[in-house]
């Protein structure tokens, strides 16, 4: 199914021009599995009940492989969902261009949420109970996923590869939780630690979404703070869908801060930084973390994010400058597929989508969701289409291990030699 994202009242109230994008179709964490099962123990359990129904595992057919996602189509971080939407697709499409996985062709059915806790648990229903999905792929939201993780658990669905680095997605271990993105704690631990203890920064302040989301920049910046022994001078939370940051810069300025870590996502990181502009407010620096480190941040026609800096997990292509022949490979078939550029977002997504199929393809024909957790946790040393390598394995679903400091310079993001290993 086609559907069309039209992010008027987003784009008009940030002032960029209308985009049509083209594509396929605070809760508290998960409950925790204990003990030492495995991923294919847990997903045994849904195995079972289907083996004793005489049917095979649900989103499984003679023909086909049904995945689904709870994601923002039409909300405030649509650009994310819709591109991920598309990565997705884009791969599954290709896959099924040649034949499918052991006869069956992939996929992916896709719930808008506006990013709203509420829709999302309704799209998640809909997903396990009625479309009876084999596995959440990219759900988008760490509150999203928070609520919604223990519904899929209890009916056995893994959770694959979210669209939040949250810590919570992928620690503790379960085995059914996987992850393949930088991990917002460990950013903003180090945002302290690098920008207070080695640039020399005195007043760190905080501004994050109150949400789950914001909360875990919130916790990583305290915990570092704490442990160095050093005052987090202001803080402002807001809403997802807020609009207006004058107050949130004026409470900021008028506590000198020097550094403010940046809870925020795109259309409020885009709205604070021309805040911050209009106010002709000098001599802060931002930092910020994969959430925040999307194109149309850097790319603010006034320049008002220049020199803002993120952490993330993968490089923009920029295909004036881009190199890899592979990557501006991937880039043109994306343009001419959707019409966009493609962000990160679209292309985790279509990695994440390849990841699935090597998966589906070790698993066999005879699958079932324990045969096809076993074969994801095999892939060691996985090479992906953007020159990254992930690893996977019994007591590791977390397949990236690193993010990298990059900064807007030109209203691109340029890395910095600042390199976060989580191990």
């Amino acid at each position: 199914m086609i559907i069309r994202a039209l992010y008027a009242s987003f784009l008009i109230g940030i002032g960029l021009p209308l985009l049509f994008v083209i594509g396929s179709c605070a809760q508290q964490p998960a409950e925790q599995a204990t003990g030492d099962a495995s991923a294919e123990d847990v997903a045994n359990v849904g195995d079972a009940d289907n083996e004793a129904a005489g049917t095979r595992a649900e989103g499984i057919s003679s023909t086909e492989v049904i995945f689904g996602t709870h994601t923002d189509l039409t909300g405030p971080i649509a650009l994310y969902g819709v591109e991920s939407v598309n990565g997705v697709n884009m791969r599954f499409d290709e896959i099924n261009a040649e034949g499918g996985i052991h006869g069956r062709t992939l996929r992916l059915i896709a719930e808008d949420t506006q990013y709203q806790v509420p829709d999302s648990l309704r799209a998640a229903n809909k997903l396990i109970n009625r479309d009876q999905i084999f596995a959440m792929l990219m759900a988008l939201g760490t509150p999203n996923n928070n609520a919604v993780m223990p519904l899929q658990f209890e009916a056995g669905i893994p959770n694959l590869f979210p669209l939040t680095g949250s810590i919570q997605m992928g620690e503790p271990h379960h085995p059914l939780k996987w992850t393949a993105r930088g991990i917002y704690y460990y950013e903003m631990r180090t945002a302290i630690k690098h920008f207070v203890g080695t640039v020399g920064l005195e007043r760190p302040c905080i501004v994050y979404i109150d949400n789950d989301y914001g909360q875990e920049i919130y916790d990583g910046a305290f915990d570092q703070a704490e442990e160095m022994g050093i005052e987090i001078v202001a803080t402002s939370s807001h809403r997802s869908t807020e609009s207006e940051f004058t107050a949130t810069v004026l409470k900021l300025r008028e506590a000198n801060c020097d550094l403010v870590i940046l809870g925020t996502v795109v259309r409020d990181s885009i709205l604070l930084f021309e805040t911050v502009r209009k106010m002709a407010w000098e001599g802060v620096t931002f930092v910020g973390n994969n959430a925040a480190a999307g194109q149309p941040v850097a790319s603010i026609e006034s320049g008002s994010s220049e020199g803002y800096y993120a952490f993330s997990h993968m490089s923009q292509i920029y295909p004036e400058i881009e190199t890899n022949e592979n990557r501006l490979a991937w880039y043109n078939r994306y343009m001419e597929l959707y019409g966009a550029a493609p962000d990160v977002p679209a292309m985790e997504a279509y990695r994440n989508a390849d990841l699935i199929g090597q998966a589906l393809e070790r698993a066999g024909r005879e699958l079932t969701r324990a045969k096809f957790l076993s074969a994801l946790e095999s892939l060691r040393q996985y090479a992906d289409p953007f020159g990254y390598t992930l690893t996977f394995g019994p007591g590791d679903h977390r397949g990236v291990d690193s993010s990298v400091l990059v900064q807007v310079q030109d209203k691109r993001w340029v890395q910095q030699d600042l390199v976060i290993h989580y191990d």
